[in-house]
């Protein structure tokens, strides 16, 4: 996928010895962008941190990183890093168990566009909701247009990214979590008694769940349409169905 710089966010640390030094401090690093062919000196050391700390790298065109550096002398690496410091899945249940309340989780599967990330962060800490999950790989991360987009909401909500998110469900159901999929072919959401504790799937709008996510999941939801339209944008998709989950949690 070529990126925008507006998917990538604002949040870059440019330059070979800027980001060497940021992956052995420790701090979350999104993703790392490296140059075509450039695979000598500290940029062999570059990426071999990235993988053991599995952070994705992205081999990208000099013309591309010049663009993204924005006139930054890069040296043929640029890191991003999140606008906000992303928590874990634990650490959401851990939130939920620490309200005495059961866990009300948020997924999203495969959100590239940060506008719509942004939009449903902000419906999912609205509806109650403990936290959001999302996939370390097709994914727009946490930049600053998601977080502008969120109208604030992304400072409290918990976000855990994970390497796997069908993985990621299967230990949500071991740990007692329904899992739920919002797809056209499911349920009508108006006829579904929730069983708590849940989880709720929310696809892009181009490709909806993926198979492999819906295949995990226990149940599908839909929201029956009236209009001409077949389809709702995600945030709004997870208002319904988020508000109509909610009172279900007590």
């Amino acid at each position: 996928m070529d990126e925008t710089k507006e998917q990538i966010g604002s949040n870059l640390i440019v330059g070979r010895n800027a980001v060497l030094e940021l992956l052995k401090s420790g701090r979350t690093v999104d993703k790392i962008l490296i140059k075509d062919g450039t695979w000598e000196g500290s940029i062999k050391e570059i990426a071999a941190l990235a993988k053991e700390k599995h952070i994705p790298t992205v081999m990208c065109g000099k013309g591309k990183l010049d663009k993204v550096a924005a006139g930054e002398v890069h040296q043929g690496v640029i890191a991003c890093v999140p606008e906000i410091e992303y928590s874990t899945v634990d650490g959401i249940l851990e939130y939920a168990s620490e309200r005495g309340e059961k866990p009300f989780i948020c997924i999203a599967d495969g959100i590239n566009d940060p506008h719509n990330l942004g939009a449903l962060i902000r419906c999912a800490e609205a509806a109650g909701c403990h936290g959001l999950i999302i996939p370390k790989r097709r994914s727009v991360t946490l930049n600053a247009t998601v977080t502008k987009s969120s109208a604030g909401a992304a400072v409290h909500l918990r976000v855990a990214k994970v390497t796997n998110l069908a993985a990621t469900i299967q230990e949500l159901k071991k740990k007692g979590l329904w899992i739920y999929a919002a797809e056209a072919d499911g349920k009508n959401y108006r006829e579904c008694e929730i069983i708590t504790p849940a989880a709720f799937v929310f696809g892009s709008e181009g490709d909806g769940v993926s198979r492999i996510v819906k295949e995990n999941c226990d149940f599908v939801l839909s929201i029956p349409m009236k209009g001409k339209v077949n389809s709702l944008n995600v945030s709004s998709a997870a208002a319904v169905i988020l508000f109509h989950a909610g009172g279900f949690f007590g």
